[in-house]
Order: C-alpha cells, then structure tokens, then sequence
C-alpha cells in the first residue's frame, strides 16, 4: 500500500506539472490558435483560475483522510507567536493580491473588458518593491509558522515550497518576454523572495503596462 506521503507527493507533483503547464507561453499561444485571442484574453484566466481550485481541492481531502502522525507541536507561549505571525503572513499575502487586482488575478474582469488584456501593469510598487514575489512570499511564511506539524503536512509544505521557486522562475521567464528590459531592471535590483535592508524599488517615472 501508498504511502500517505508517497499519495500527496504523486498528486501534488501531477497538479503542479499540469498547473505550471497551462500557464506556460507555448499552451497559451496555441489556445489563441485554437479558440482565437478574444476568447482566451477573455476567458483563459477565469478557466485556469476554477481548474486550478476544482483540482487542487482534493489536496485538502486527502490531508483529512490519509494515516498520518505529528511531528512535533509547539506548546504557548510560542504558539501565539507563530499564530500571530500567519495572521500577519496572510494580511499581507491579502494586500499582495489586491495590489495585483484581485479580481483581475482571479480572471473577473476581463470578460466584461471591451479590449480584455491578459494582464496589468508592471508592478513594482508596495510590496512589490521589496521582493519581486510578495504572494509567494507570504504564502511561504503562512505554511512554515503552522504550530502543529504532520508527516503530510511537511510533504505538502516541502513540495509547495519548491513549486513556488520554480514557479517563481517561471513567471519570470513571462514576465521578460512581456516587458522586456523594464523587468529585467526591476529584475536586477529588487531580490526574489527575501527583503533586504535597503533595497526597494525606484518608482519609475512613466507605468509600464502590459501588452
């Protein structure tokens, strides 16, 4: 019999693939193909946005029901600690989102946009401007201060904290084929995922937007 590790480790790494899959230039360009530009800068974000939550749902069916054993669990006061720094790790993965447009980023608006675009402009303001993945960033804060941690738990937080490198290198790989040398400045002077003293982004002078 699987494992319960060995079980989220084969759907986790299915899901990625497939996740990183049809958010990668080539699929995107053949849809356009396929379905014509209109109907996939309208609706190709919504469709990815639902699959991405139908399938990646099962996850959290299978932490509840596969064997598992704790690991360890930290006693209060420290407890409170860890809490209070998630609540702060999910405050800012919020505000992270909503800097992008929320309802952009979950494919809302654009099917009601008489000229719907794909994306917004560069961002590289708030908390754009200490690290260039601030949503990656948080989510990695939210899942490694739990208190309590699992066998599964660990896998899913270990496999989700690869994909969210590579993935991480992969919007980067579209972000300069969109942008160009403006991202590969922003690129080369705000660090990936951990801030440092004294590094934040110059504003720029004109927004670049997205094509």
């Amino acid at each position: 019999m699987l494992s319960s590790a060995l079980i989220l480790t084969i759907y986790l790494t299915i899901w990625a693939g497939v996740h990183s899959l049809l958010a990668s230039l080539p699929v995107k360009a053949w849809a356009r193909r396929v379905l014509g530009p209109k109907a996939v800068d309208r609706w190709y974000r919504l469709v990815y946005t639902l699959f991405s939550f139908v399938s990646g749902a099962p996850i959290l069916l299978l932490l509840a029901v596969l064997p598992d054993r704790v690991l360890y669990a930290v006693p209060p006061p420290w407890r409170w600690g860890m809490v209070g720094i998630q609540i702060l790790a999910l405050a800012g993965l919020a505000g992270a989102v909503l800097q992008t447009g929320a309802l952009r980023f979950v494919g809302l608006t654009q099917p009601f946009e008489r000229k719907p675009a794909e994306g917004g402009p560069l961002q590289v303001r708030g908390f754009y401007c200490y690290v260039r993945h601030p949503i990656y960033a948080f989510s990695l804060l939210l899942l490694w201060f739990t208190p309590a941690m699992t066998v599964n738990l660990l896998t899913c937080y270990l496999l989700a904290s690869l994909y969210f490198y590579l993935g991480s290198l992969h919007e980067e790989h579209r972000l300069l084929a969109e942008f160009g040398d403006a991202y590969r400045d922003y690129q080369q002077r705000v660090p990936q995922l951990i801030p440092r003293r004294g590094r934040c982004y110059p504003p720029p002078e004109q927004e670049v937007v997205r094509r």
